[in-house]
């Protein structure tokens, strides 16, 4: 909350209208609306009626408009002495009636009051508003508060200009009142004239004037006697002008102040003979600065005036402060000799702009020691000069600075997360998470940087590097290549995996250029020449898994300790991260090492040939519950099967080698057909208690002698729940194996009726059986997937069996599945010839 003296409270209300539109205050409330976020901002001084004084924004009232201050959200904050916040005034039935709510201007407002500490009276109000709802925060109400102090120093030096403006006009008015007295005085016969109005001023009647300059001297002030002698005696002396203010006093007992000018006249010797002049009294004048003198001087902002010449004409007691100088060392000394910083800086710049244009300027700047500060100055062109207002600024700076380092830094921290979360859920592993990693920190903390790991052997291998200037990035690639080889026992990066901290080297060629051995490294290094670096390790669980080395550029300044501390963050998220992963690659390789276990090779019966694949899901660390098998049937027939248990965890893994085990017990000992099968392992299901659901689909390849005659084979199917089954045809036509409605999967009804199919095909025909896993994900529906898929099928058909199944993983999940995918696949060979070698050796179990 900001308080007013008194005294320059009562100025900035008379000069409330001359500050409306003022430079300074549409840049305060263009920076409040700004900061806040707002579309209007406004300032109002409030008395016995309220001013508009300043503001932004298309709602604000035009300035200068006087309104009662019950009228209006100032006049409440004003009656309050205290912050009001409505997020939505329309709902607030104090502010629900005032015109600019009514008008859908002001739904959200802000203002802070203005309070006079002496009569505990509140003067005005800074306010932001806006047409729509907002909630408003204390750090809002607290940078609003902030706001203010400016405000109200503009209205403090509108006080005071009001008050100088004044003065001067006293001034005249007293000069034009009394008149100019004159005078003649005669050097050789020592007579001196004086008119009427001077022996007024000097407190003469007509009798009492000796016409000598006694009379004058009589009524001079002791303290300013010898002072104004020697000044009449050297304009004599050299025969000059002069001008001398000084003291009279008065016959009553009082003292006046006046001011005479005049000039000597030579003979033709060139001797003074003669002094002409005139007197006016400056009373009222010194009355008048003295008052402006003791605004000055408590003003809380420092002030100061300097002369044509650039010489300091007044400076108050915060200015002496600021500038670290007394009043005594600073008045009639040059700016630019006592303060040699600020020439040719922004400075001179807008000093020098502020007297060649005539108009005011505000600016901020920096001063470097011994002052070291940051500083906003508002300048003033005056006729015999420039008045200077200044605050200091540097805690101000320093914490916008502060800010503005913490929000990239949380940058920074958000973005290393993202990376290395996306790095390691793509399964770019360790050195892919560590190249992206690097991405993030250059140029943000370095200018080039080298990221390293500790391999399976134990030792530490360079994995990746970058450098911000494209150019050079082979070259920073090329010495991490080279540059452990290289390295000896005191080395930067070794201090740092043996301690475990953050190694500062202030000067990397004195720490490591010049002890490197001549060869391609040495040769590298002196190529990126940096100035100075960081190492550390990247330690998690008490294991160093790797190291940074992050390099900047002779012309950057070193770290600091909160780059250092963003460093070690930075570092402490990447090492978890690559520890993480590590541990989650092992689980997933265990997961996968065992869900493969659980599934048998297939077999190669002749002049057909059966490929199968299992991938597991990208992103999970269990086992799960897809499942495919491919076996012989006692008679010869080929029975091909797929199965999806639901869930992804050990329960459904068990689950489905359960039903992966009776199904193929079913199928071998009865001999029955796919529905059969199905219908058998649905009971099976019931009677031994697998409380599971599935989904399942089952089919036979099957030929009899006639069948074999035609070059044919009857492929006899049935589907639980699965996806469907998919024919390529030798004409390249892909068929999908698909009912109207599809049967219930397994676990539902064991006694669901099984529907079996038929289809004849050619040989040379192609048998496509997955899971879902493949055709269906978030971003792909399954109906979708099995259109694809069967897109994808007749273009590669042309391909051998194993390549094919390659291609058809590759081309449907190219960033891997988020569900486990298993494949079936069976290709038809021509029966009138060798089986081919692409098929591989015929392999088939012993048939009874």
């Amino acid at each position: 909350m900001v308080r007013l003296d008194p005294e320059r409270l009562a100025a900035a209300r008379r000069v409330a209208t001359t500050a409306v539109g003022s430079p300074g205050l549409q840049r305060l409330t263009d920076l409040a609306a700004a900061l806040l976020g707002m579309p209007s901002a406004g300032v109002a001084v409030v008395g016995e009626v309220q001013t508009m004084a300043g503001g932004t924004g298309p709602h604000v009232r035009p300035l200068g408009t006087v309104l009662p201050p019950g009228d209006t959200l100032s006049g409440l904050v004003a009656a309050d002495r205290a912050p009001l916040a409505v997020s939505d005034a329309r709902a607030d039935p104090r502010t629900a009636q005032l015109a600019l709510v009514r008008e859908g201007a002001a739904v959200a407002f802000l203002g802070v009051p203005l309070v006079d500490p002496a009569r505990d009276h509140v003067i005005g109000v800074l306010s932001v508003f806006g047409p729509e709802p907002r909630t408003w925060t204390e750090g809002d109400v607290v940078l609003l508060g902030q706001l203010a102090m400016p405000v109200a120093t503009e209205l403090e030096l509108a006080a005071l200009t009001a008050e100088f403006e004044a003065s001067r006009l006293r001034w005249g008015l007293a000069i034009d009142a009394a008149g100019i007295g004159s005078f003649d005085w005669d050097l050789v016969s020592g007579r001196l004239a004086w008119d009427d109005r001077l022996l007024e001023l000097f407190g003469y009647g007509a009798d009492g004037f000796s016409a000598s300059i006694d009379a004058f001297t009589d009524r001079l002030h002791p303290d300013d006697a010898t002072r104004v002698g020697d000044v009449l005696q050297a304009a004599i002396d050299r025969c000059g002008d002069f001008e001398v203010e000084y003291r009279v006093q008065l016959p009553t007992g009082g003292t006046r102040w006046m001011v005479s000018r005049g000039r000597v006249l030579p003979d033709e010797r060139g001797a003074g003979v003669r002094m002409l002049g005139a007197a006016y009294d400056t009373t009222r004048r010194r009355e008048g600065e003295a008052q402006v003198a003791r605004v000055l001087e408590s003003m809380s902002a420092a002030f100061y005036s300097l002369a044509e010449d650039w010489t300091f004409s007044y400076v108050n007691a915060e200015a002496e402060r600021l500038l670290g100088r007394s009043r005594e060392e600073l008045l009639g000394g040059s700016i630019w000799e006592l303060f040699p910083a600020a020439v040719g800086s922004p400075f001179e710049e807008h000093y020098r702009a502020a007297r060649e244009t005539g108009r005011p300027t505000v600016f901020e700047a920096y001063y470097p020691p011994p002052l070291d500060g940051w500083y906003e100055l508002r300048v003033w062109p005056a006729p015999d000069g420039l008045s200077v207002y200044f605050l200091d600024i540097t805690e101000r700076r320093r914490a916008e600075e502060t800010a503005r380092r913490d929000a990239r830094r949380l940058a920074l921290i958000a973005r290393v997360s993202d990376t290395l979360s996306t790095a390691l859920i793509d399964r770019r592993g360790g050195h892919g998470a560590l190249q992206e990693l690097l991405h993030a920190v250059v140029p943000e903390l370095a200018d080039w940087a080298i990221a390293s790991l500790v391999g399976e052997d134990g030792r530490l291998h360079d994995v990746g590097s970058w450098h911000a200037d494209p150019e050079l990035r082979p070259v920073a690639a090329e010495y991490a290549r080279v540059r452990l080889g290289a390295l000896n026992s005191t080395a930067p990066i070794v201090d740092a995996l043996a301690t475990g901290e953050v190694v500062v080297v202030p000067d990397v060629a004195a720490a490591v250029g010049r002890g490197l051995p001549d060869g391609p490294a040495r040769d590298v290094y002196w190529q990126l020449d940096p100035g100075t670096a960081v190492a550390l390790a990247l330690v998690a669980r008490g294991r160093v898994l790797g190291a940074m080395s992050l390099y900047r550029d002779k012309g950057r300044d070193p770290m600091d300790a909160v780059d250092r501390a963003t460093l070690r963050e930075v570092a402490d998220r990447a090492a978890l991260a690559l520890d993480s992963a590590a541990l989650h690659e092992q689980q997933r390789r265990m997961a996968e090492e065992l869900q493969r276990s659980l599934l048998t090779d297939p077999p190669e019966p002749d002049h057909s040939q059966v490929a199968v694949r299992y991938v597991p899901a990208v992103q999970a660390a269990q086992v799960g519950g897809d499942w495919y098998d491919a076996f012989l049937q006692p008679g010869g027939a080929t029975v091909l099967a797929i199965g999806d248990v639901v869930g992804h965890d050990t329960v459904a893994a068990a689950a489905m080698g359960q039903l992966r085990s009776l199904l193929r017990g079913i199928a071998y000992s009865g001999g029955n057909g796919p529905a059969a099968v199905l219908a058998a392992l649905d009971r099976a299901m019931e009677g031994l208690q697998v409380h599971t659901l599935a989904t399942a689909a089952v089919a036979r390849l099957e030929q009899e002698a006639v069948d074999r005659e035609r070059g044919e084979t009857r492929l006899r199917w049935s589907n639980a729940g699965h996806p469907p089954l998919l024919v390529l045809h030798p004409d390249g036509h892909v068929q999908v194996l698909a009912t109207e409605r599809a049967d219930l999967m397994l676990g539902v009804d064991p006694l669901a009726v099984r529907r079996e199919h038929v289809v004849v095909l050619s040989r040379g025909a192609t048998v496509l059986m997955y899971t879902d896993g493949l055709v269906e994900g978030p971003d792909l529906p399954l109906d979708d997937g099995v259109a694809r898929l069967a897109e994808l099928l007749a273009e590669l058909g042309e391909l051998e069996l194993e390549e094919l199944c390659d291609q058809v993983l590759t081309r449907m999940r190219p960033r891997g599945s988020e569900d486990d995918v298993a494949l079936v696949a069976v290709r038809l060979h021509w029966e009138d010839g060798p089986r081919p070698a692409e098929a591989g050796p015929e392999v088939v179990p012993p048939t009874p």
